[in-house]
């Protein structure tokens, strides 16, 4: 996969396009969009490295002070692109198990009996997994059809203000008027930002594996890198260094993110040559919506202008930003048992979906 990169923070009237790889590119608007092919450097991680979740303050980021319709129309488009996605990917996983009860059924010497009221079991389980992810989606799009609701009601209170403005304020009923279209318009914009929050809350999360750095004859053995990744107020920073045979070790493994709205990836790449010369490669800033995906993708990040030196990383989004469910789209398609597969199913669905007890329709 090749992501496009991003545009001038906060400038989000500029056409992302679909592309292979991760490429990012620097944080200067004028520079061109580079697309890359992804690639597998060789890396060995540190034996006892772990996941880190290192989300700043609070889970939940708090409401953001002005709302960016453009840009979460263009969230909402790519989470339904990536839902839809995970649906297709596991209904197919759940036909290829109904074919093999069937065919157990059918010729009982193909399987082992053990095995058919195992696949019984995990078919079961897919299902209520499929239906926790239907519920999610509806939920998602309750959410967003609140959204365009007060997003209207403030469009249409912002001409109201912008008719009584220019017009003859003389009157007193053209002054209360004026005071109410304000106050409607103040209140229709705390909405749209609190249903943004929501939102973005129900986005999952991005694990980042560490896959090391390509530098086609800039890496030399060692050379030491300092990687500091900065995504709203998530941050993650791991050093490496590059080892005699070409191997790259990393101090950190994997990192998970939470999805966010308006904010885009900061990668920043610096070479560590002594104590006080430090190198600062490239600070490139990337587009992340493009990351909702059923399947794991491996990315490529050009870091410098040149694209001499890219970073590799593998991202797994998961729809569902619960600590203790890991990825459901890491088991599909890969040879493991059923006992472990049937683990990454065993949720059961939520109860009868609620927005937030407040007044968002008028």
């Amino acid at each position: 996969m090749s992501l496009s990169v991003r545009p001038q923070r906060r400038v989000l009237v500029t056409k992302i396009n679909r592309s292979q790889s991760f490429a990012g590119v620097n944080s200067t608007a004028d520079r061109p969009f580079r697309n890359l092919s992804p690639f597998t450097p060789t890396v060995s991680r540190k034996t006892g490295s772990r996941v880190s979740r290192m989300f700043s303050m609070s889970h939940k980021s708090p409401p953001p002070k002005v709302p960016q319709p453009n840009r979460l129309d263009e969230v909402y488009e790519a989470l339904k692109k990536g839902l839809t996605a995970y649906l297709e990917v596991h209904q197919l996983e759940l036909e290829k198990l109904s074919t093999q009860i069937r065919e157990s059924k059918r010729n009982s010497r193909l399987l082992p009996l053990m095995l058919s009221p195992l696949l019984l079991q995990q078919v079961k389980s897919i299902e209520r997994f499929l239906r926790r992810l239907e519920f999610h989606a509806s939920k998602i799009d309750e959410l967003y059809e609140a959204y365009c609701i007060q997003r209207r009601l403030r469009d249409g209170a912002h001409n109201m203000v912008k008719a009584y403005s220019t017009g003859s304020p003389g009157s007193r009923e053209a002054r209360e008027s004026l005071a109410e279209a304000s106050k409607g318009y103040k209140e229709y914009t705390e909405n749209m930002c609190l249903l943004e929050n929501e939102l973005e809350s129900q986005l999952g999360e991005f694990h980042v594996r560490m896959k090391g750095l390509a530098g086609f004859a800039r890496l030399c053995a060692g050379d030491q890198y300092e990687i500091f990744m900065k995504y709203g107020r998530q941050r993650w920073k791991l050093r490496g260094r590059i080892e005699v045979n070409s191997k790259q070790v990393w101090d950190s493994e994997e990192m998970v993110f939470l999805p966010l709205v308006t904010e885009f990836l900061s990668i920043k790449v610096t070479e560590l040559k002594s104590l006080a010369n430090h190198v600062v490669v490239g600070n490139v800033s990337c587009e992340t919506k493009d990351l909702f995906a059923a399947l794991p993708q491996v990315v490529a990040v050009d870091i410098n202008d040149l694209g001499t030196l890219k970073l590799s990383l593998e991202v797994t989004w998961n729809p569902f930003d619960k600590d203790d469910q890991p990825s459901a789209a890491s088991t599909v398609n890969k040879a493991s048992t059923v006992n472990k597969r049937f683990s990454t199913y065993n949720q059961s669905p939520p109860d009868t979906p609620s927005l937030r007890e407040q007044a968002f329709y008028v």
